[in-house]
């Protein structure tokens, strides 16, 4: 093999391999939401909730099909995966001012959803890809045939095409998602100044990181710029734009905002961003979460006692303190405020299950029968929480019903996306329940799709 040979066999393949890689980045960008780790919080999710309803009825979809769900990464983002569910980074919540700018991009994402993005999206990047496929094919011909030149250049124009098709069709979709929000907020009878106020944010952001303002043609979303300028004479003519933000709900956000940043972020951090000099709610909230990362729990306990002896029956506050007190070691002091935060919030089924964990960890057999029904019934009104799930198999485990206990362990892992090891428990379930019986069909019912689910996996490998 001679020297330009071998020269154009490395250019083929370096062009090649660039070209594969945009068509992975074209299926990567349609594929779901996976192996990233969801934050689950009674009260977060309550406050999404309420937040979100008037927008979702707004969009033509029913409150109850749709969950506004917190990834826990720090990066400004939301998207949609396919379903009708909604995801937001916790990095979004914390940058975000008010509940109104939050209310924006779940408006934006409702768009998504109900103008049927995910599935467009998919056929665009399946297109491109093709054009892509296509171009590498025709340039390694053209090569072969002895043009060298013009097959590097049938590959470099396929691959900006493709590229350039799809790109065009997000910042499209983005741009009708935009529209399709502001609808939204305004038939809610919500003011848009958040979701303006968001964008800036947006952009000062594309500012400090010197991103060119000037051209959006490589971008996958309008710039900040060209969104603010399409949205604010939308919102400025819209009756709503002088609503102003229920005050309720805006002092829960920023109760919900103080009590993330205490959760993800560093203690430093959080003591940086809310002194002690801050005695607001969120303050001491926030506080109170950083205090016990850092195995302070008497300064910890101390912050929440200050909520409750204003607040003595707010089932969040109980909460904290339970948790805290349940986690430093006091199991028997956590019982009672658990107690009461599962009242106050009938039976709330995340709070339910921290009370369940309490119960078992006082290490005392009378709690058990209470553990197993408190456990229950939050499994029964929230089947998608793998730590009561785990906490159910302890319980089973304990007093010898071994089968159970696996059943517990099958559900666990499906939730975990662990179908290999959802597959072992199951079978073991499965030898030990009564045939027939409910928690028998359960458990072959999970054998079922975990045995396929490992049988693709390893076809994929």
């Amino acid at each position: 093999m001679n020297t330009d040979t071998a020269g154009w066999n490395k250019t083929v393949r370096q062009f090649a391999a660039r070209m594969l890689a945009v068509c992975a980045l074209l299926m990567f960008a349609v594929q779901p939401v996976s192996a990233q780790s969801i934050l689950r919080d009674a009260e977060t999710e309550a406050l999404l909730a309420d937040m979100s309803r008037d927008l979702i009825i707004a969009a033509g979809l029913l409150p109850s099909n749709v969950n506004v769900v917190v990834i826990n990464d720090r990066s400004i983002n939301a998207f949609v995966a396919g379903t009708q569910d909604v995801y937001i980074h916790s990095g979004l919540v914390e940058a975000a001012g008010s509940v109104n700018e939050v209310q924006g991009v779940i408006a934006h994402e409702l768009g998504h959803i109900a103008l049927g993005h995910s599935i467009t999206r998919s056929e665009s990047a399946s297109k491109a890809s093709k054009i892509t496929i296509l171009s590498l094919l025709l340039g390694i011909a053209a090569m072969a045939a002895g043009a060298g030149e013009a097959g590097l250049g049938i590959m470099g124009a396929g691959q900006q095409a493709a590229l350039g098709k799809f790109l065009a069709h997000t910042r499209g979709e983005e741009a009708g998602a935009d529209v399709a929000g502001a609808k939204y907020l305004s038939q809610a009878g919500l003011t848009g100044r958040g979701s303006i106020n968001f964008f800036k944010r947006l952009q000062n952001l594309e500012f400090r990181l010197a991103i060119p303002q000037e051209d959006s043609y490589n971008r996958s979303h309008p710039l900040s710029g060209e969104r603010i300028t399409l949205l604010q004479e939308i919102y400025e003519n819209d009756p709503a734009y002088n609503t102003p933000v229920d005050p309720e709900l805006e002092a829960r956000f920023q109760r919900v905002k103080a009590k993330l940043v205490g959760y993800v972020a560093d203690p430093p951090e959080t003591l940086r961003d809310y002194p002690e000099t801050d005695q607001s709610v969120a303050g001491r909230y926030a506080r109170a979460y950083a205090w016990h990362k850092s195995a302070y729990p008497d300064k910890a306990l101390a912050e929440v006692r200050s909520l409750l002896a204003e607040a003595p029956d707010d089932p969040y506050f109980l909460e904290i303190y339970g948790q805290i007190l349940l986690e430093s070691g006091r199991p028997n002091e956590a019982l009672a405020p658990l107690q009461k935060a599962v009242a106050n919030t009938n039976a709330q089924s995340l709070i339910a299950g921290v009370y369940g964990h309490a119960l078992i960890a006082t290490e005392d057999p009378d709690n058990l029968p209470e553990a197993e029904r408190v456990l229950r019934a939050s499994l029964a009104r929230d089947a998608g929480n793998p730590f009561a799930w785990y906490q159910l198999g302890v319980v089973y485990e304990s007093r010898g019903d071994r089968p159970r206990a696996a059943l517990a362990s099958a559900e666990r892992y499906v939730l975990q996306g662990n179908a290999e090891l959802a597959l072992r428990s199951a079978e073991e379930a499965m030898i030990g329940l009564p045939q027939g019986s409910t928690d028998f069909i359960r458990a072959q019912d999970i054998a079922i799709l975990a045995r396929d689910a490992v049988e693709r996996q390893s076809r994929r490998r």
